[in-house]
């Protein structure tokens, strides 16, 4: 959620037309990720979130739109995509594809408590049950073909002992049977910056433009590697349990699920440490951007590698 495409009052007063949302008060760009262009935008019937999309191609962005609509039509609290007067849910805003989502209630958190990560838990649980009526689906924009691609660009610039590393790990990671594991659309990012809480209470899932058909066990690894480690990257046990908990009494782990927590981990690790390092060697323009230190999930890596926390 950085800033790379500046917009001016008239080309947003255009753009609002086509939505009955009333007159735009006020609009600030939003620093956090580094993917889309983002804007908080205020107006005379409500509040929004304004997203410019910058790389998404056409399919992929009305997928995610469809996601989006489907999730919040069974009544989860996630992020939902405001349709046009014409009934469509993208515009093109500044030259490049644009979607308005309603604005949810709540903040993101540094320190998650245990309560707050069961009250997560039971929410993901919730939410890969719904995606089992969803008829669409789509492929992993950061899955193991991308990880190896991105290998090669960033060899020349990673120390001899992490390229190592790295290697290793992606030759494991294509050795790891997935046929047996339960699968359906995923969030693939609930990062705590993706979340909004209030109180003990999960009020939103936001930011579903990673999403993508895969083993519902990786969107558990993310959360895990994120809500339940500190900043010394130590398991928060309490957390973990609170969240494996919640999320197991409604839809059960299965025997294989247990059996391929480890890799899912040591995956969702390599995963951002891969793009984190990307995204810090090659950064992009942008008016407000905001770059992430990929060393903690290289860090993470070797310790799920060495000791990994079982599942429940």
């Amino acid at each position: 959620m950085s800033v790379y495409t500046p917009v001016d009052v008239p080309q947003l007063q255009d753009f609002l037309d086509q939505y009955a949302v009333g007159e735009l008060e006020h609009y600030q760009g939003i620093s956090a990720g580094i993917t889309n262009t983002n804007y908080f935008v205020d107006t005379t019937l409500g509040r929004w979130v304004l997203t410019i999309f910058e790389r998404a191609s056409a399919d992929e962005l009305a997928f995610y739109m469809a996601l989006m609509d489907h999730l919040a039509g069974l009544g989860l609290p996630t992020a939902h995509p405001v349709a046009r007067s014409d009934g469509g849910f993208l515009s093109r805003l500044a030259g490049k594809p644009a979607a308005l989502v309603y604005r949810l209630d709540g903040a993101s958190i540094v320190r998650p408590t245990p309560a707050l990560c069961a009250s997560l838990g039971a929410v993901v649980a919730e939410q890969h049950r719904a995606v089992a009526s969803f008829n669409r689906t789509a492929d992993n924009p950061r899955g193991l073909e991308w990880a190896l691609r991105t290998r090669d660009a960033l060899a020349p610039k990673m120390r001899p002992s992490a390229l190592a590393l790295l290697d290793d790990e992606l030759a494991f990671q294509q050795r790891q049977p997935t046929d047996k594991l339960p699968r359906g659309v995923i969030h693939a990012d609930l990062f705590r910056d993706n979340v909004l809480v209030r109180g003990d209470r999960i009020t939103g899932l936001i930011d579903f433009y990673y999403a993508c058909s895969n083993v519902l066990l990786f969107d558990l690894a993310v959360i895990c590697n994120d809500w339940c480690h500190d900043d010394e990257l130590h398991l928060l046990a309490d957390n973990w349990q609170a969240l494996a908990g919640a999320y197991d009494h409604r839809r059960p782990f299965t025997e294989a699920e247990h059996a391929a927590w480890p890799g899912q981990l040591r995956a969702a690790a390599l995963r951002f440490w891969v793009s984190r390092l990307y995204d810090w060697h090659f950064p992009r323009d942008g008016e407000v951007t905001h770059q992430k230190d990929p060393a903690p999930f290289g860090h993470l890596l070797q310790a799920h590698r060495d000791a990994p926390p079982p599942l429940l």
